[in-house]
């Protein structure tokens, strides 16, 4: 069974982790809300990485909330991922949308990348 946790070693930490998946995107996955944008790892996991700007999110609670449906659905969905470096950028408009719309767009979009991922094997 695989590991369904969050630990640090599944997070993007540092500046040039970032930089290289927006340097070098593979796979995209895009909605008017939010965007995902991967590239594989020499890891053995998937990492995630956020972005929510304070542009489209201007309450810290509205930006955490986002953030805690993002880490919980890339939880989850990160056996059907390989090894990939993620980004979920937040959209304008995704505060409009209840916690449970939110965390089904998130599922289906992991969903979505790991279709993706499949065709290209």
């Amino acid at each position: 069974m695989p590991e369904t946790t969050f630990g640090r070693d599944k997070r993007l930490l540092t500046a040039r982790s970032y930089r290289a998946v927006f340097g070098d995107t593979r796979y995209k996955v895009a909605h008017p809300h939010l965007l995902l944008l991967a590239r594989p790892n020499e890891l053995s996991h998937p990492r995630l990485g956020l972005v929510v700007a304070k542009k489209h999110l201007r309450n810290a609670v509205d930006r955490n909330r986002i953030k805690r449906v993002a880490r919980e659905t890339f939880r989850c969905a990160q056996g059907t991922l390989d090894s990939l470096d993620v980004i979920f950028l937040a959209r304008q408009g995704i505060n409009g949308l209840s916690r449970r719309e939110q965390t089904r767009l998130l599922e289906h979009s992991w969903h979505r990348l790991s279709r993706k991922l499949k065709v290209e094997r």
